[in-house]
C-alpha cells in the first residue's frame, strides 16, 4: 500500500514538474502572439528631424509587424518638400497609421493638416484644433499672387486625394483651410467627417480603432487590436540632435566662430585647437546648411566680409574695410535664411546677427590697431641685442679671436688696450660692427670662502 501511494505521489510530482516546465512556454507564446501597436510622438515642425523619425518608425513598424502605428501629432506645419517626403512614407507603409492630434491643446497646423489626412485613420484630443494651411512667404506674409496660386493648386490637389473617400463636406472644408487659412476644433473637423473620431488617451483610442477596416496600399484590413500592447518608439539622439542643428541661430554662430577660428589658426600656426574647434564648428554649420533653405548671396556676403577684415590687417586703411565688412556681415547673416519660412523654425534674430558682427569686427579692429603699433615701433635687429651678452673665447689670432655667444660663433676684436685673448676666457660684447664684435674681458668672480 506504501508502495501504491509513494508511486502515486512521484506520479502526480512529475506531472506538477512537466506542467510548471511547460506553462512559461505557453504563456511566452500566447503573450508574443499579441498584437503590437506602436507610438509615436510627432511634435515640433514638419523638418528633416521630424522625417528622420518618421521613416525610422515606419520601418520598425514593418520589419516587426506591428498591427498599427499611431503618429501622436503635434505640429504648427512646415516645410511643403518634407511634407512631401513625409506623406509618400505615410501612404507607401504596409503598416496602418493613425495620426492622432494630441494631448489637449494640441494643433496640427499648416502642413499638419495634410499629415494628418495621409494617416489610414485619423483622431483628436478633445480641446484641439486642426487646419490655417494657407502658404506663407519667407517671413510669413503672403507670397505673390503667382506663386501662391501655383502652390495652393497643388496642396488642395493633395488634399482632394487624401480625402477622396471621405464626405463632400470633409473635401470643401480641407480646401478652406488652405485657400481661407480656416481652423476648426475637433468636434467640428470630426462633424464634418474630416477627422474620424475623438479618443481621450492612445490606449482609448487603440480601443476604439479595434475592428475597424482600413484601406492599406490599396488593400481592406480590419484593425485586430484586441489586448494590444502599446510600445513607445522615442527620438533618437540623431535625431533629437538634428532638430538643434535645424536651428538657423545656431546654424550662423557656428558658421561664423568656425570661420573666425580657422582665420586665427592662419594667423599664428604652430597651435592646434582654434584650428580643431574652427573644423569642427564649419561641419556642424555645413549640416544645417544642407537642410535648411540657404540664400546663397548671404554667404557670399559673409566671405566679403571676412576677406575685407583679412586685407585691414594686412594693408591697413585705419579701419575702413573693418567698418565695410562689418556691414558686410550683417547684411549677410540677415539674408542668410530668409528665402523660405518655416513655421515652427525660428527666423534668423537680428540682435544675434548685429551682436555677433559687432563682435567679431571689434577683435579684427584690435588686431589692426596692435598691427599698426607694431608698425611704429623701432625694429630691434638680432645683432643689436648681442649687446651686453657675455660669451666664451673659442680661438685666438691675435689681435682677434672667436667667440661663442648666444650659441653662435662670431669674428671678435678686443677693445684698445686690452691684452691678448685667452682660450676659454669670458668676455661681454660691446658693440657689433657688421659681421664682427668687439667685446671686453669679464672680471673673474672671487672664489666664495669655504671650509676646507
Amino acid at each position: 500500500m506504501n508502495l501504491r501511494i509513494r508511486g502515486i505521489w512521484r506520479i502526480a510530482g512529475l506531472f506538477c514538474l512537466g506542467l510548471g516546465l511547460l506553462l512559461p512556454g505557453l504563456s511566452a507564446h500566447g503573450q508574443d502572439s499579441l498584437p503590437v501597436v506602436g507610438a509615436m510622438s510627432v511634435t515640433g515642425p514638419v523638418a528633416p528631424a521630424m522625417q528622420l523619425y518618421v521613416e525610422r518608425g515606419v520601418r520598425m513598424a514593418q520589419d516587426r509587424g506591428f498591427a498599427l502605428l499611431v503618429f501622436q501629432l503635434n505640429t504648427p506645419g512646415g516645410s511643403i518638400e518634407t511634407l512631401n517626403s513625409i506623406i509618400t512614407t505615410m501612404r507607401n507603409s504596409t503598416v496602418p497609421i493613425a495620426v492622432y492630434i494630441s494631448p489637449r491643446g494640441a494643433w496640427a497646423a499648416s502642413a499638419g493638416t495634410l499629415v494628418t489626412l495621409a494617416g489610414h485613420v485619423s483622431a483628436m484630443a478633445p480641446e484641439t484644433t486642426i487646419g490655417a494651411a494657407s502658404p506663407v512667404g519667407s517671413q510669413g506674409e503672403n507670397i505673390p499672387t503667382t506663386e501662391e496660386t501655383k502652390v495652393k493648386e497643388v496642396l488642395k490637389a493633395t488634399v482632394r486625394e487624401l480625402a477622396k473617400d471621405r464626405s463632400p463636406e470633409a473635401l470643401q472644408l480641407g480646401q478652406a483651410m488652405i485657400d481661407n487659412a480656416r481652423a476648426v476644433t475637433s468636434t467640428e473637423a470630426i462633424s464634418a467627417g474630416l477627422v474620424d473620431l475623438q479618443a481621450n488617451t492612445v490606449q482609448d483610442l487603440v480601443s476604439k480603432l479595434n475592428g475597424r477596416e482600413v484601406t492599406v496600399v490599396g488593400q481592406k484590413k480590419v484593425l485586430q487590436l484586441t489586448a494590444a500592447q502599446i510600445e513607445d518608439i522615442p527620438p533618437s539622439l540623431i535625431e533629437e540632435a538634428l532638430g538643434f542643428l535645424t536651428d538657423p541661430n545656431l546654424v550662423f554662430v557656428f558658421l561664423s566662430a568656425g570661420i573666425w577660428a580657422i582665420i586665427i589658426e592662419v594667423s599664428s600656426p604652430g597651435g592646434w585647437i582654434a584650428g580643431f574647434t574652427g573644423a569642427v564648428l564649419l561641419l556642424l554649420a555645413t549640416f544645417g546648411l544642407g537642410i535648411l533653405p540657404v540664400n546663397w548671396f548671404g554667404l557670399l556676403f559673409l566671405a566679403l566680409a571676412f576677406l575685407l577684415f583679412i586685407l585691414d590687417i594686412k594693408a591697413p586703411t585705419h579701419g575702413a574695410l573693418t567698418l565695410a565688412g562689418t556691414v558686410s556681415f550683417i547684411a549677410g547673416g540677415l539674408v542668410l535664411f530668409n528665402t523660405v519660412h518655416v513655421p515652427g523654425i525660428p527666423t534668423i534674430s537680428v540682435p544675434l546677427v548685429v551682436g555677433t558682427g559687432l563682435f567679431i569686427a571689434s577683435t579684427f579692429f584690435a588686431a589692426l590697431t596692435i598691427a599698426l603699433r607694431a608698425q611704429g615701433t623701432p625694429v630691434i635687429t638680432s645683432q643689436m641685442m648681442l649687446i651686453g651678452q657675455v660669451g666664451t673665447v673659442r680661438q685666438t689670432v691675435d689681435p682677434r679671436g672667436q667667440v661663442q655667444v648666444a650659441g653662435e660663433l662670431w669674428s671678435a676684436r678686443l677693445l684698445e688696450g686690452e691684452p691678448p685673448m685667452q682660450i676659454g676666457e669670458r668676455v661681454e660684447v660691446v658693440s657689433v660692427e657688421g659681421i664682427q664684435i668687439k667685446v671686453k674681458r669679464v672680471p673673474p668672480q672671487p672664489m666664495a670662502a669655504g671650509y676646507k
